[in-house]
C-alpha cells in the first residue's frame, strides 16, 4: 500500500494552491463568458463554458507537469526525450474547435451558434492562460470577450443590425436574385 501512495501521491512542480488558484481563476473566467451566452439563451451557456476553460487549464497545468516530471529527465543526449509544450494549445484548440463545431447549427439557409462557438473556442485560450499562470492575459481576453459579447450585441440591436440571424444563406441569395431582376428590367425598359 506504502508503494501505491508513494507512487500516486509525488509531488507537483507547481504547488498545490497555486494549481488550485489557477483552476479557479479559469472558472470564474469560464463563468464569467458563459452567464453572458446563457442569460441570450444560447446553446453553450455557464457550464459549458466553465468546463472548456477548466479543462483547457488543467492541460496547461498537466503540460508544466509533464515538463518537469522525473520521467522525461534524461541526462544522456541520444537518450533524450522531446517534449514540445506548444502541443497543448494545439489539443486545446483541436478539442474546443469540435464542441464549437456541435454549436453551430445549419437549418433552413441560417447559421445560427457562430459567436457562441467562438466563445468556446476562447474560453479554450483563456483557460490555457489560467493554467500556464498567465492570468494578466486570461483576465483581459475575458474582458474583452465580455465587451464585444455585451456592448457590441446592444449596439447591433440598437442599430437594428442583426436582427437576430447570424447569417442567412436563404437572404444572400435573395438579394442578389433580386438585384439581378432589378438590373434585367432597367436594361429592357425603354
Amino acid at each position: 500500500m506504502e508503494q501505491l501512495v508513494e507512487e500516486f501521491g509525488h509531488p507537483t512542480y507547481t504547488s498545490f494552491p497555486v494549481i488550485v488558484a489557477r483552476l479557479l481563476l479559469a472558472t470564474i473566467f469560464g463563468a464569467a463568458i458563459g452567464f453572458e451566452r446563457e442569460w441570450r439563451n444560447r446553446p453553450a451557456g455557464l457550464r459549458t463554458h466553465i468546463m472548456v476553460c477548466v479543462a483547457a487549464a488543467t492541460f496547461a497545468i498537466l503540460t508544466i507537469e509533464i515538463v518537469h516530471a522525473d520521467a522525461f529527465q534524461v541526462d544522456a543526449v541520444k537518450d533524450a526525450v522531446k517534449v514540445d509544450p506548444i502541443r497543448i494549445v494545439e489539443a486545446v484548440t483541436a478539442g474546443v474547435a469540435f464542441l464549437a463545431a456541435g454549436v453551430v447549427i445549419f437549418t433552413k439557409g441560417q447559421v445560427h451558434g457562430l459567436t457562441t462557438g467562438a466563445g468556446l473556442w476562447l474560453a479554450g485560450a483563456i483557460g490555457v492562460a489560467c493554467g500556464l499562470g498567465l492570468w494578466q492575459v486570461a483576465a483581459f481576453a475575458t474582458l474583452m470577450a465580455l465587451l464585444v459579447l455585451g456592448l457590441l450585441a446592444a449596439l447591433e440591436n440598437r442599430m437594428d443590425l442583426n436582427k437576430g440571424d447570424d447569417f442567412s444563406l436563404s437572404d444572400a441569395g435573395n438579394n442578389v436574385a433580386t438585384s439581378q431582376r432589378a438590373a434585367r428590367s432597367r436594361d429592357s425598359e425603354p
